[in-house]
């Protein structure tokens, strides 16, 4: 069957939206004269392809609609629907699965709803669930079933990101001209169990700069305490060594960013090392040489996928992939030191010199 109108639901996190990126790419390929839109938070639009491939981005503040009195949400919603319904959408897919992506599903007045086959919180009684032959593998091929679905051809992995020249730019202008080569580190993430500890980060980014590599913290403004900790224990650390050993640099651009520009910083690395968490995925997406470190989440579900030079270090304690946001014996990220990924380093990077 032909679509003339299609509205994509996928609104968050960062991650989330480069996981949907291929079947953005799958699903132009099998309806290229289609209009296609995509719903998204603002704050999370920055790697939403821009035209041919979409031709409309469109947006619900979830953080200003958090912030309205219950009045305000309800004059909000019914310009919502004003708006969905205006665009006279002949399908409508959300790769979101949640109430607040159903409910926006629901608004558009679209018969024609699917999702893929994780459908939670109610979302399953709006959009009909697509479950195809990968409903247990990565969440990147859960997507790309809704597209087989569709009768798109999925057989390469393809991320279509927007060209980050000009943030090349700005991004080098916000460093020192010797700062080439570098390491990227991101030790943000939004789960507390997904963290890497911040010393790991800290004795990981000592080794670097003894080898003589620049290292540049990279997150959100959020990701600032762990930035100035990393700096002092690395301060500390060039204290009880020899000044002689401390070769390299640490830049620190944590919330100094905005997310191209983040895009940009990980594109000219030569190696990115983080948890689970959006930056990652944007490494992945670009082909970076990697190393993610995984604990409460589970790789072969969320983790970088189609990067042929991406290494996952997952913890070796029996309760990994436990999926729980907070932990009452948390060890699991502590278990994966900094030598093991120092190791890899040396693999991927040292032997080709």
């Amino acid at each position: 069957m032909e679509y003339n109108n299609i509205l994509i639901i996928k609104m968050s996190s960062l991650g989330d939206i480069i996981h949907a990126l291929p079947f953005a790419a799958a699903l132009r390929r099998r309806f290229p004269r289609a209009r296609i839109s995509w719903l998204v938070h603002p704050q999370f639009s920055a790697f939403v392809p821009e035209a041919p491939l979409i031709d409309e981005v469109l947006y619900f503040d979830k953080a200003a609609f958090k912030k309205m009195s219950w009045g305000e949400k309800a004059a909000y919603a019914k310009k919502m629907r004003r708006e969905l319904h205006s665009k006279k959408f002949d399908l409508v897919i959300d790769l979101q699965g949640l109430f607040k992506s159903g409910a926006l599903a629901y608004l558009t007045g679209c018969k024609n709803k699917i999702g893929y086959c994780q459908m939670r919180e109610g979302s399953s009684l709006i959009s009909r669930p697509i479950t195809g032959s990968h409903a247990h593998d990565h969440v990147i091929e859960r997507y790309l079933d809704v597209a087989r679905y569709l009768g798109a051809d999925c057989s390469k992995i393809e991320y279509p990101l927007p060209n980050l020249t000009k943030e090349e730019t700005q991004v080098a202008a916000m460093l020192p001209d010797m700062v080439k080569p570098y390491i990227v580190m991101a030790p943000g993430a939004r789960w507390e169990t997904k963290q890497w500890p911040t010393g790991h980060f800290a004795r990981l980014g000592q080794m670097f700069i003894r080898d003589g590599y620049n290292v540049v913290l990279a997150g959100a403004p959020g990701d600032g305490p762990k930035g100035t900790a990393i700096e002092t224990m690395l301060k500390q650390g060039a204290v009880s060594q020899a000044a002689a050993d401390m070769v390299g640099s640490l830049f620190n651009l944590i919330g100094k960013t905005n997310i191209r520009q983040l895009g940009a910083l990980i594109k000219d690395s030569i190696f990115y090392v983080s948890a689970d968490t959006g930056p990652l995925h944007i490494a992945a997406a670009l082909g970076k040489p990697l190393v993610a470190v995984y604990g409460p989440t589970k790789p072969d579900r969320t983790g970088p996928y189609g990067d042929k030079d991406a290494v996952v270090l997952t913890s070796p304690i029996e309760c990994a992939g436990c999926l729980k946001k907070h932990c009452d014996h948390w060890q699991c990220m502590a278990m994966v030191t900094p030598e093991m990924v120092y190791k890899v380093f040396k693999n991927k990077i040292l032997s080709h010199k």
